[in-house]
């Protein structure tokens, strides 16, 4: 019984994300033409794959078997056309990044349309997410993340330079609350809080000679994007732990006032991670490449700046 491809990489999308609406935005099409097709595929099989309820939608024991046997068979075929492109002149494809949203703006924004002008067959989607996800179950090629948060079955490769946090707030903040001399001084003044995805409100870490310390601040104002709290630090709503880009403009202007600097060393930067397969992408393959090119830049650059 020969069957059509599609309806297949339609299931295999249903059930790795659990949803018809994600599969159909992956897909670029409408989550009614997926039940549709899955209909179709079931009766054609004489089993039911997929168990739907209003809420979730979940694999039978058979849809797990067929996952498990056609998603490889998918991957396969997928790598094999993409290594089609080893024999193009120029690289193709497209590219889906899950990247946080201080990094996306910090580190993939300056070096995105190089890339895409070097290589104008590639596509590449970047999805903003702060929140740790599993590449591969929500189908990205590859993603960015600290060092620290990466599983070991990744590959990972460094992404621009050291990062480091900066504690800032407004001098008219700081006239009528008084400036604190340490870390544990936050307590008590009006902070701004930083909430995860997960629903933690972030303790702010700090660490100076090998001592670490992480303070519980409580304040008016609890976001989660790093520019919303510089410029609510800049309004005097109160003192902000941000990303150190963020707030350098503003403190070269004199509207910010860095906090506990010594407090707040440099620390390993972003990583782009993906999966350790024994085939890339030819659009993953050149994104890795331009990436590891753009540090030697980067780093050259800075070397020449020292010795000069």
């Amino acid at each position: 019984m020969r069957h059509d491809l599609n309806e297949l990489e339609i299931f295999v999308a249903v059930a790795r994300h659990r949803s018809f609406r994600k599969a159909a935005e992956e897909r670029n099409v409408t989550a009614s033409s997926l039940s549709h097709a899955m209909r179709a595929l079931e009766t054609r099989l004489g089993i039911r794959l997929l168990n739907r309820t209003t809420r979730s939608v979940e694999p039978t024991e058979a849809g797990k078997h067929l996952y498990a046997r056609v998603s490889r068979v998918i991957e396969d075929l997928d790598q094999a056309l993409d290594e089609i492109n080893g024999f193009r002149d120029t690289i193709q494809g497209t590219l889906r990044l899950n990247v946080p949203r201080p990094a996306a703006r910090l580190l993939l924004a300056p070096i995105l349309s190089g890339f895409l002008k070097m290589h104008p067959g590639v596509k590449i989607e970047v999805v903003t997410d702060d929140q740790l996800v599993d590449i591969v179950a929500e189908g990205y090629d590859a993603g960015v993340r600290f060092g620290e948060s990466l599983a070991l079955d990744m590959i990972a490769i460094p992404l621009g330079a050291a990062q480091r946090f900066a504690v800032v707030a407004a001098p008219d903040f700081l006239d009528v609350h008084g400036r604190p001399a340490g870390p544990p001084d936050l307590r008590g003044l009006p902070c701004i809080g930083r909430r995860f995805p997960s629903g933690v409100i972030y303790a702010w870490e700090f660490e100076r000679d090998g001592q670490d310390m992480a303070v519980g601040v409580d304040g008016p104002l609890v976001l989660d994007d790093d520019a919303m709290m510089v410029e609510a630090a800049r309004d005097g709503v109160g003192i902000a732990f941000v990303h150190e880009s963020y707030a350098l403009e503003h403190i070269r202007q004199g509207k910010l006032v860095r906090l506990f600097e010594e407090w707040c060393p440099a620390m390993p930067g972003f990583h782009l991670y993906y999966p350790s397969r024994k085939h890339m992408s030819a659009a993953l393959r050149g994104f890795v490449d331009w990436c590891i090119k753009e540090r030697q830049d980067e780093e050259a650059a800075t070397h020449n700046f020292l010795v000069f």
